[in-house]
């Protein structure tokens, strides 16, 4: 086997790979033996079928797998041996001309385009300067906090009479313009609408104050705002929405709303475990903590933005675009068209940059991510998830074994490598680089994000 390396530009190079019999042969054979050990033929027994059949019947398509087998195993040492670094995956190359006799060739010949990865240079002084944002903590925040835990910790009750939030559960029969049932028309029992969710206020007029066992006609076209709405109320199919007979009859069943949680004893339990807050004060010191941690956290998220560009203005560098783009219609068949990776390829191409910046960053610093770090980030995850639901007292052991399932998922513990590397990579750029630190209302802060 012969494999040579032409470059066409500092982009771009093409592996030309020449195959010859000597190369796969013995490869092929051994595969052929296993197959008559394990094929049957009518007036055969079993592993007796001749050699020779045997290879008529399966050599091209073994020696075309084998083939293929080679040319991947010997592209990945050669790259690795000639410390060549690419972008993307080799690529049969659109300029090689020659077509495959798999009957009567022995020797072959193959193009491979490769993307070559840019050599990097990385030089950060106090002359780089990135801002860091201190957001300011104010009271509002407490008390927003306060009401939304009140809010996700409330709960449905029963009502006696309609207002004008109540959710309503009841019988919908269809009728005509004089007020009768359509016999064979829609019917849709145990039916709930929210009372926040009709748009005309005539009809929503006509609900207010009404209790169990009442009922309202309605043009159900009118209350609602779309043909999904009242697909899900009548349970049909949205298709046929716009032929229905529109007008109804509801016959209220049951009339609920929403109750929050009172900020009380019961409620602290519930969110950090028994009596580890016992007063109003202890509650907004917790959530003091919170936002601290919170605010740190899009603080450090920002500051990775920032980072991030400044290293992308500063480290200007070129990469085989035309190749990429052609690497990604491949990778993504039957997912993105070419006319979508291109319009989106400038993202890609931002992102792929970073990514390249912050590997070199990491190989120049000797920067490494250890097996417990990922564990760890995983458990962080599984928390801050349990979080979003206020649950805020989860023990570290269902938290370990929520990581250990996150953790086999080959992705997840990708996504879970990648974030701790570029954690240790902004923290060194913080050291190498003049921080501008800076106080910011939360206000103007979530500013920054409107053109980022």
């Amino acid at each position: 086997m012969n494999i040579i390396k032409e470059n066409v530009d500092e982009m771009n190079a093409v592996l030309k790979i020449r195959i010859e019999e000597a190369d796969y042969n013995e490869r092929v054979d051994e595969v052929l033996k296993d197959y008559r050990k394990k094929v049957t033929m009518d007036g055969f027994r079993p592993g007796k079928v001749p050699a020779g059949l045997v290879s008529k019947m399966y050599r091209k398509p073994v020696m075309v797998e084998e083939i293929n087998k080679l040319i991947s195993e010997s592209i990945s040492k050669y790259l690795t041996e000639e410390k060549i670094n690419i972008l993307g995956d080799p690529l049969p190359s659109d300029q090689q001309q020659n077509e495959i006799n798999w009957d009567t060739q022995t020797e072959f010949e193959f193009d491979f385009d490769l993307g070559l990865a840019p050599q990097l240079d990385i030089s950060l002084t106090q002359k780089d300067k990135v801002p860091l944002y201190e957001i300011k903590l104010e009271y509002k925040m407490i008390s927003d906090t306060k009401e939304s835990y009140a809010s996700r910790m409330g709960k449905m009750i029963p009502v006696e009479q309609i207002g004008e939030s109540e959710l309503v559960k009841g019988d919908f029969m269809q009728i005509d313009k004089d007020g009768n049932p359509i016999e064979g028309g829609i019917f849709s029992p145990d039916a709930q609408i929210s009372m926040k969710v009709i748009k005309d206020n005539k009809i929503k007029t006509s609900f207010i104050a009404r209790q169990a066992g009442d009922t309202v006609d309605l043009d159900i076209r009118t209350a609602f705002p779309n043909d999904t709405e009242i697909a899900s109320i009548l349970k049909i199919d949205k298709a046929t929405v716009p032929e229905i007979v529109p007008t109804f009859r509801m016959h209220i069943k049951e009339i609920s709303k929403f109750q929050v949680a009172e900020v009380n004893q019961e409620m602290w339990d519930n969110l950090y475990g028994k009596d580890e807050v016992r007063s109003e004060t202890e509650f907004e010191e917790k959530i003091r903590e919170e936002l601290r941690t919170t605010l740190s956290k899009d603080s450090e998220y920002r500051f990775t933005i920032d980072a991030r560009n400044m290293m992308l203005k500063k480290m200007k560098f070129d990469l085989p675009v035309e190749f990429l783009k052609r690497w990604l219609v491949l990778v993504n068949k039957g997912k993105f068209t070419a006319e979508q990776i291109n319009e989106d390829f400038s993202k890609f191409e931002n992102d792929l940059k970073w990514q390249l910046l912050r590997d070199q960053v990491a190989k120049d610093q000797e920067i490494k991510v250890e097996t417990g770090e990922v564990k760890a980030q995983a458990r962080e995850i599984a928390r801050l998830q349990f979080q979003q639901y206020s649950m805020m007292n989860i023990p570290e052991k269902n938290l370990e074994n929520y990581a250990d399932e996150m953790l086999k998922n080959e992705d997840e513990r990708r996504k879970a490598y990648e974030k701790i590397l570029e954690n240790k990579v902004i923290d060194y750029i913080k050291t190498a680089v003049k921080v501008d630190n800076k106080q910011i209302t939360v206000e103007k802060f979530n500013k920054l994000f409107e053109n980022s």
